[in-house]
């Protein structure tokens, strides 16, 4: 499962960056999170707080920053932000887009705890 894999990927990312600081654990950590992106809040911290167990990034609290959806009718070419995660466009009703951006998922930053 793809999603797994970046959760893993952004856990592995935050540890390192953390034994290069010489932390002891990590107190925070910054996502960024689109609005029509396949992941979800509860999604993330389910299996963030299952992969990070016995880890620095056990008891870190999650923080998402989400980005609005925008999305570019393919038939008359307007932009638009999509109803409800719903893609039609209000202009022509044409269900046909090109997502400009709200699928996105990244780390943003960590604070780290050096005590």
């Amino acid at each position: 499962m793809r999603e797994l894999e970046t959760i893993r990927y952004i856990l592995h990312t935050a540890l390192r960056k953390a034994r290069e600081s010489n932390a002891k654990h990590i107190g925070h950590v910054y996502l960024a999170l689109g609005e029509i992106s396949e992941l979800n809040q509860d999604f993330i911290q389910e299996h963030w707080d299952k992969i990070s167990k016995g880890t620095p990034a056990e008891q870190a609290r999650l923080h998402f920053r989400l980005i609005n959806a925008e999305v570019q009718c393919m038939a008359c070419f307007i932009k638009y932000q999509p109803l409800d995660g719903r893609i039609r466009c209000p202009q022509c009703g044409s269900v046909g887009a090109k997502i400009l951006s709200g699928e996105e998922f990244y780390l943003e930053s960590i604070e780290l705890d050096h005590e």
